[in-house]
């Protein structure tokens, strides 16, 4: 490390999602000098192709003789675990919000842990070159949300910054001029007290984890005292298990997006440490056992459960690379490592086939079993379902608040459906022609609404929410208003039979496509079951009637994808997941083994 940087300094961006955090960091690193243009912190190739942070990330840039260490955070609700243990490690946060939209619900859920924590944040008003943005109002709708959360008077009076991320800019004022980011960077160094170099004995907490093929697991920690050496044997304190010792391999720390090894590393710095194989989130590293441990870092548990399984379907082993049970189990284990939103049961049957999986919600589920199918795996999961708790003798089931922006004229068809899945509405109010709802409802109400939400707004609705926490149980919810249309025959889809079953509901399947006995290729708008033959290609005669040979008009089929299979499912169906194929299925194949499972044989 430069021996010319005497201070340090740790924040994290954090927002709700699509608020510009991203865009911001990518600009600061850009004209502080350690990334090139069209450089930016969303390097997975799911962040790149879904334009939202997954992993929270760390950059540094180095102004005015200072390092600041920034950690750019996901800004989805699923991903919030990774938000929950950054905030420990930073001295403050960089807390952006749309100039437009106002605070939304993960902008709650953010400040509030930052809150708890004593943090002081620095607000950002962004994209204010918005047409319909209104700064103002905006900066009083964040003062009111730091009044409700409970801020202290100091945390009231914050400081403001007013940005265009995607130009580069930030002013103290509205009417300032727009020149560069350095107005955010100056008001960083005023506000946020440096960490100086200190002599005590050191002490480091480990806030994330990485994985590294050569390397193994790996830690990123911030060093509150002292300063940590590479080869030193290191005490390491936890508060789920006993202590232990381990020894520092290589020490890295963090410049623009790369990484440097170094031998040394001072007070108040983050680094990412190899050599401690079962390194984990809140332990506390310190070279003198006497050492008084770190608060433990809490993580919100998982609010959903699914199955994933071995493929038995006729289509199995065709397309995926690894597709046994022991394949599945490895790349699990491997994703704990690092995804610590996640939790695995190995031991749901004794053959060991089938593996429960926890996770925060269908997207963080999604975007795990996107990763899979790309690097090769093959398998099928269960229809997700909301985890249910016991809590003084009741059952009890997450609840989550959600925040809708509609045009007006859709607001009704809105509320009428999604107060039949026990959503009880807590506000309205309608600005320049759009409505904002809130809502508090079960998580089982909101499985399988979003995309019914896309059809029923047009596309032009907006649809957020945040775990708010396990209350009572709310009842039944009838979350299907179709049923499936399944293939009783195996072979290659035809036109001539898909023409004729578009009149009866949604099919998901084009022309060509290879189908078997059991798999689901449609849903039927009645609501019932029917058995349908794909495969059936029109009569061919000698005799020629006017009308007979009329053309075949397709619509468009509802492609499945990951995320549309999640939720879409009925409890008897599975979605069966390969390297280029998504198909939805029946648990039992045929009609006969779907009758004896309904009168509970096999």
């Amino acid at each position: 490390m430069d021996t010319k940087i005497t201070e340090i300094r740790n924040i994290a961006i954090i927002a709700h999602v699509d608020h510009g955090k991203t865009t911001l960091t990518d600009a600061l690193m850009q004209q502080c000098g350690v990334a090139e243009e069209g450089t930016t912190m969303d390097s997975n190739v799911i962040e790149k192709e879904r334009g939202i942070t997954i992993y929270a990330k760390n950059t540094s840039v180095i102004y005015k003789g200072t390092k600041i260490n920034i950690v750019d955070t996901p800004g989805h609700a699923d991903f919030g675990s990774e938000v929950e243990r950054v905030l420990r490690a930073v001295d403050t946060v960089l807390l952006v919000v749309d100039a437009q939209e106002g605070p939304m619900p993960q902008t709650r859920f953010v400040l509030k842990k930052s809150l708890e924590l004593g943090l002081k944040p620095i607000v950002i008003i962004n994209k204010i070159d918005k047409p319909a943005s209104d700064p103002k109002r905006v900066h009083d709708e964040v003062f009111e949300l730091f009044f409700e959360l409970g801020a202290s008077e100091e945390q009231l009076d914050f400081k403001t910054i007013y940005a265009i991320g995607r130009e580069g800019v930030a002013m103290k004022a509205v009417n300032d001029e727009r020149k560069n980011l350095f107005p955010l960077l100056d008001l960083i160094l005023e506000t946020v007290p440096p960490k100086i170099l200190n002599t005590l004995p050191a002490r480091a907490q480990v806030f994330n984890l990485a994985y590294d093929s050569f390397l193994g697991r790996m830690g990123i920690a911030r060093i509150y005292d002292g300063s940590l050496n590479m080869g030193t044997t290191v005490q390491i304190k936890s508060h789920i298990r006993d202590a232990r010792t381990g020894k520092f391999t290589k020490i890295f720390t963090f410049e623009g997006l790369t990484k440097k090894s170094v031998d040394t590393a001072q007070t108040g710095d983050i680094i990412m440490f190899a050599g401690v194989p079962d390194i984990f989130i809140g332990e506390t590293i310190c070279m003198d056992p006497n050492v008084e441990q770190l608060p433990a870092i809490h993580i919100d548990e998982p609010t959903i459960s699914l199955n994933f399984l071995v493929n038995n379907s006729p289509f199995a082993g065709r397309d995926g690379k690894y597709v046994t049970s022991r394949q599945i189990r490895e790349r699990l284990e491997k994703e704990l490592e690092v995804n610590v939103g996640l939790k695995v049961n190995f031991d749901a049957d004794e053959a060991g086939s089938t593996f429960v999986v926890h996770g925060r919600g269908e997207l963080h589920i999604a975007v795990l079993l996107e990763m899979m199918r790309r690097e090769g795996f093959e398998l099928q999961v269960s229809e997700p379902q909301v985890i249910i708790k016991e809590i003084d003798g009741q059952k009890h089931e997450p609840f989550e608040e959600v925040i809708i922006d509609v045009p007006g004229e859709y607001s009704g068809v809105v509320i009428e459906t999604l107060t039949k899945r026990r959503a009880l509405i807590h506000d309205m109010r309608e600005d320049r022609g759009v409505t904002r709802l809130r809502f508090e409802m079960p998580t089982r109400g909101l499985l399988g609404y979003r995309n019914q939400f896309v059809i029923d707004t047009k596309g032009e609705g907006i649809l957020s929410s945040r775990f708010v926490a396990f209350r009572p149980y709310a009842g039944e919810i009838k979350r299907r208003d179709v049923g499936s249309m399944t293939s009783m025959a195996s072979g290659k889809a035809l036109a001539f039979a898909l023409w004729g079953m578009q009149d009866r509901g949604l099919v998901y399947i084009t022309p060509g496509t290879e189908i078997y006995e059991g798999m689901v290729v449609g849903n039927v708008t009645k609501g019932e079951e029917m058995m349908v033959n794909p495969t059936k290609g029109k009569n061919l005669t000698n005799v020629r009637a006017s009308g007979s040979d009329e053309a075949i008009y397709l619509k468009p089929a509802y492609e499945m994808t990951i995320e549309r299979g999640l939720e879409i499912m009925a409890s008897d169906e599975y979605l069966e997941i390969t390297p280029h194929f998504v198909r939805l299925r029946k648990k039992y194949l045929t009609d006969l083994d779907r009758a004896r499972a309904g009168r509970g044989g096999k």
